[in-house]
């Protein structure tokens, strides 16, 4: 049996008002998704839908961890994941995809199965540099040396600087300078 299947949502018989579904999605979930991003986790996502005449929200809650590869050491850690996300699905004539957040659903539409979208936004989720949390401290103060502090400035440096620059102007670019006001 396909265990994505145990995220399908009969939207037939439902009706238009709030309903609340529990989800737990482990390795086998996956694992059943045929992608390279994420071999393992533990996460649940609770998911309130809210169907109307329209359209039917879907607001997911999705907390939990998933394995993943440290990109400087290659040790596996756990990323935890707590994210909130809407899905908006409108029926229509056809089904379209119109925005990140919006898509299309032919109206005869029977089920829903909600793994794609609970593990696009998990994989939203993730930080795009996977650091193994002991050298996320590191990478801090790292990035804070990078981002130019000033440790010592002088006055009369950046005044000479300053000097210097107006008597060492190139006289073809002072004739050039004076074309262009013109």
């Amino acid at each position: 049996m396909n265990p994505l299947r145990a995220y399908d949502i009969h939207i037939v018989g439902l009706d238009n008002k709030r309903h609340e579904y529990d989800f737990t999605s482990d390795t086998a979930f996956f694992a059943a998704l045929e992608q390279e991003l994420i071999k393992a986790g533990n996460v649940q996502t609770h998911l309130v839908l809210e169907k109307s005449e329209t359209m039917i929200r879907l607001d997911f809650h999705i907390v939990g961890t998933v394995e993943q590869t440290c990109d400087r050491s290659l040790d596996e850690y756990d990323e935890p994941v707590d994210t909130r996300q809407t899905m908006l699905l409108k029926f229509g004539d056809h089904n379209e995809e119109l925005s990140d957040e919006i898509e299309l659903i032919e109206r005869n539409t029977s089920t829903i199965n909600v793994a794609r979208y609970i593990f696009e936004f998990i994989s939203l989720s993730l930080p795009m540099k996977r650091l193994h949390p002991r050298y996320r401290d590191e990478d801090d103060q790292d990035s804070d040396d990078q981002n130019g502090k000033l440790i010592y400035s002088s006055d009369t440096a950046t005044s000479n600087d300053d000097a210097d620059d107006q008597t060492d102007v190139d006289p073809r670019w002072a004739a050039l300078r004076k074309l262009s006001d013109n």
